[in-house]
């Protein structure tokens, strides 16, 4: 692609990257054509840059819109950047708007500590009564615009695109809704960036596109990290209904004085008990829909219980903003759903020495959500730097049979990073052994310790960490910081900054595949020499994943590999992206597990990483450092 190719496009930059140029073309394409594409991308290909400009070159051209989607702070501080670059270098005039969660952007004191769901209740409700300082100073009863709001929304129209933080702040001060004015600017704006929920959320979607002036077919969808989509998703479509929640709904009707709520509450919690009494602590059992709700409509009509609870959970939203009564009536209205791409399950287990019983409604299929956006946006765009294989993506997400699936190798030097399958131990479930964890921590400390710097090592859990710890610790050589579950995010930051303290004498970092620091974090440079992956990280073998497996079995004839196995791959390959984040980085990448050495999981692996298998691995890594 020529200099006068990536102008039209409005690329950022005075100079493509090696295979940038690939992909910026097939974005093209891929809008031209109005059609979808799943792009492997891995880390330092400036997949943002890609995308972003012939995506807003098409929209301009068009009248179309692009919604960049991510939930990582970082990613929106790129997009924010990339868009300002774009606009400055070929003097555009374009609005673009940087949008969080409602509730994150909310001044109001106190509701950040709300649920979502609870959140809204409670805005919507503050609304329609016209409570909210914020609200009230920016729209009148009629919804209006206030004049003084609309000079706000001047301002940060002028100063757009700017990072939600800095739109926040200025409203705040000018004591206006950050929502209300952002969705203002949404109307006009031709770039959105925002998180999943905004397009994949169908309740929030439906308001988002209404208020924002938005069609999903004037619509080019780019999601960025597009391997975390699926999770998310069957997260968001999941509801639970537990005794913990239950007794805290009967202290709240209690503390109301709502005696008919009260009395609900406890014929649910019987119903509860009533199906967990013959399941022993630590177990699970599916259950059918009519068992729930049979015992449901022996307290009374099963629509007018919902009802019931819902009134009686928004009047005390009113009161307190939270309701544990208005999450029941939530529960009871979600378990009436369709049985295809879902699973009910009743798992009983010990949460601080008190037993907790939770009935779930658990989605299993993202696509119930996703295929209908693909198949209706003009175009989408999903990217990631672990996306393999895009065949797997393309079949859960349910893009259409035409969707492009491309694989893009590194820009950086080869040479800059070693990868080793080190068959020598393994974390399978059969062969654990006390032995088997000395021998781990044999090998991980040999390579830590002689790595010139900082080491991460992720283990498959908690519980698998502590026990090969009991042996790292006196082999180790070097400081170690062993990440804790519940972090909060300044914690995070704490440990991170700590840590990277160490990079010239080393330290090592002790975390888990799908914890704090498995993914999302960055530590360029010589802030991180080398990450050891131990073992699969494969899900617990719990019921909802092997209704997962059953599932995919029955949809793909693919349950074990989409279900299990590669999850499990997409976990370790995020680990070990850690260690290289730009052309400059050299690292060392070690799988340590006979498994990955298998065909079928070593398939698995991006092609130009270049993967050995040895067991010679000191004399490898020794010698890549010696370079």
């Amino acid at each position: 692609m020529n200099g006068s190719d990536l102008n039209e496009l409005f690329f950022p930059h005075e100079d493509v990257r090696a295979i940038q140029d690939q992909l910026v073309s097939e974005i093209s394409e891929t809008i031209r054509q109005k059609g979808n594409l799943i792009a492997h991308a891995p880390t330092g290909l400036g997949k943002t840059a890609a995308a972003l400009a012939p995506a807003l070159s098409h929209a301009l051209k068009n009248e179309l819109s692009v919604f960049f989607l991510t939930s990582r702070h970082t990613q929106h501080l790129i997009a924010i950047d990339t868009l300002s670059k774009i606009k400055q270098r070929y003097n555009l005039k374009f609005d673009a708007v940087d949008i969080i969660g409602k509730k994150w952007m909310c001044p109001v004191p106190g509701t950040d500590t709300l649920y979502s769901k609870e959140f809204t209740e409670y805005c919507k409700k503050q609304k329609e009564d016209y409570r909210c300082e914020f609200y009230s100073n920016t729209k009148a009863k009629a919804g209006k615009i206030k004049e003084g709001a609309e000079k706000v929304l001047e301002k940060i129209k002028n100063i757009s695109p700017s990072h939600v933080e800095k739109i926040a702040e200025v409203c705040s001060q000018a004591k206006v809704c950050p929502y209300e004015l952002s969705m203002m600017l949404a109307s006009s704006s031709s770039v959105v960036i925002s998180d999943y929920n905004y397009v994949f959320n169908p309740g929030i979607m439906d308001t988002f596109f209404l208020k924002a002036k938005k069609d999903l077919e004037k619509s080019i969808i780019i999601i960025d990290e597009g391997h975390n989509l699926s999770h998310r998703l069957r997260e968001q479509m999941t509801e639970r209904l537990s005794n913990f929640i239950l007794k805290r709904a009967v202290r709240e009707a209690e503390k109301h004085s709502n005696d008919e709520v009260i009395q609900y509450l406890d014929l649910i919690r019987d119903a509860l008990d009533q199906l967990s009494r013959n399941l022993g602590m630590g177990k699970e059992k599916l259950v059918a829909r009519h068992e729930f709700t049979r015992k449901i409509e022996l307290i009374g009509d099963y629509e007018q219980v919902v009802a019931d609870l819902e009134f009686a959970g928004d009047e005390i939203r009113e009161k307190s903003k939270k309701s544990y009564v208005g999450s029941v009536a939530s529960f009871l209205d979600r378990w009436r759903g369709p049985d295809e791409g879902f699973a009910r399950i009743l798992a009983v287990k010990k949460v601080n020495s008190m037993p907790y019983v939770c009935l779930s409604y658990r989605c299993l299929d993202p696509s119930l959500i996703t295929k209908d956006i693909f198949r209706n946006a003009y175009a989408t765009i999903m990217m990631s730097g672990t996306l393999t294989p895009t065949s797997m993506y393309k079949d859960i997400m349910g893009f259409p049979n035409s969707t492009v699936e491309r694989e893009y190798g590194s820009p950086f030097p080869s040479k800059n990073r070693l990868c080793l399958l080190v068959p020598e131990t393994t974390t399978r479930y059969a062969k654990r052994s006390d032995q088997q964890f000395r021998h781990i921590a044999e090998i991980t400390s040999r390579i830590a310790n002689m790595v010139p710097g900082n080491s991460a090592i992720f283990f498959p859990s908690y519980s698998l960490r502590d026990q090969i710890n009991r042996h790292l610790a006196s082999q180790l050589k070097k400081t170690t910081f062993l990440e804790s579950p519940g972090l909060t995010k300044q914690e995070k930051q704490d440990l991170l900054h700590e840590f990277k303290q160490y990079k010239d004498q080393g330290a090592v970092l002790l975390g888990v595949a799908s914890g704090s620091f498995g993914e999302g974090i960055d530590l360029p440079g010589d802030l991180l020499k080398a990450v050891i992956v131990v073992g699969l990280p494969l899900q617990v073998p719990d019921l909802e994943t092997k209704e997962l497996i059953r599932y995919y079995d029955n949809k793909f004839q693919k349950g074990w590999e989409y279900g299990y196995v590669l999850p499990a791959i997409t976990r370790a390959l995020q680990n070990a992206g850690r260690c290289i984040r730009s052309e400059t980085d050299r690292g060392a990448i070690i799988f340590l597990d006979e498994r990955y050495a298998w065909p079928n999981y070593r398939r698995c692996f991006p092609a130009d990483w270049d993967t050995k298998v040895t067991k010679m691995y000191e004399d490898r890594i020794r010698e890549f450092f010696a370079e």
